[in-house]
């Protein structure tokens, strides 16, 4: 009998049954619990998390938007397995939104988001000194997220993070490719040095540079990912 991935979920948590429905899934996707190409059956998982269908289907149409998974007319649902082209197209966007981000911030950004933004910086160079994974991509995660608020745009803020909820599951793969990252902490430190001189030009060439560098290195895990795997066939 195959061994089941997903155990029953909380139930006395505060927010809507769906909401941690979609984060179970999107976490489980995140971690590799459940892989890329895996079919997902609604009454499978409905029974896995101990929960009805309806909040499972509706986690799973909020995961499609996010790209997390695919619904394929009858085939079904499966979750999904980027490739190079969608990376490349997911950057291709993604790339000139965090430049306008960081351009915008440059002039709209507050005396106490920079200090917190200088003050991350510094949190994660001490993660990496400790090899702490976990609190450099929780870090990571809050530097960014302060510096799309800083850009006083929400609509902007919106559309970036679907995009970056589209790769975060590679996020931690990425980041520990060798010296990737102290890399990203200097890149960091250029975005925060060209918004605190209020330079809009360099801060958007700098979010530019960050997330061609992120990119690449990405595309680089990915392959050497795959050279060990079929090593092991």
């Amino acid at each position: 009998m195959e061994k089941r991935k997903l155990g029953p979920i909380q139930l006395d948590s505060y927010q809507p049954l769906r909401e941690v429905v979609c984060e179970t899934l999107r976490d489980a996707v995140r971690r590799g619990v459940l892989q890329p190409g895996e079919r997902l059956m609604e009454i499978q998982l409905a029974e896995d998390l101990g929960v009805s269908r309806t909040p499972v289907r509706e986690a799973i149409r909020k995961l499609e938007m996010e790209g997390y998974v695919i619904m394929m007319p009858r085939r079904g649902t499966y979750v999904a397995d980027l490739s190079i082209r969608d990376i490349n197209e997911v950057f291709e966007i993604r790339t000139s939104l965090e430049s306008l981000a960081s351009g915008l911030a440059s002039e709209r950004i507050t005396e106490d988001e920079l200090e917190k933004l200088q003050r991350l910086l510094v949190e994660i160079g001490a993660y990496i000194k400790n090899g702490d994974m976990d609190s450099i991509v929780r870090t990571d995660t809050e530097f960014h997220d302060l510096l799309y608020q800083a850009s006083r745009n929400t609509r902007l803020v919106g559309i970036i993070s679907n995009l970056r909820e589209q790769l975060t599951r590679f996020r931690t793969k990425s980041m520990s490719f060798p010296g990737r990252l102290k890399a990203t902490l200097e890149e960091h430190r250029k975005i925060v040095e060209a918004i605190a001189q209020g330079d809009e030009k360099a801060a958007r060439k700098a979010a530019e540079h960050h997330m061609e560098k992120s990119e690449q290195t990405l595309l680089a895990s990915m392959k050497a990912n795959d050279k060990r795997e079929n090593s092991k066939e």
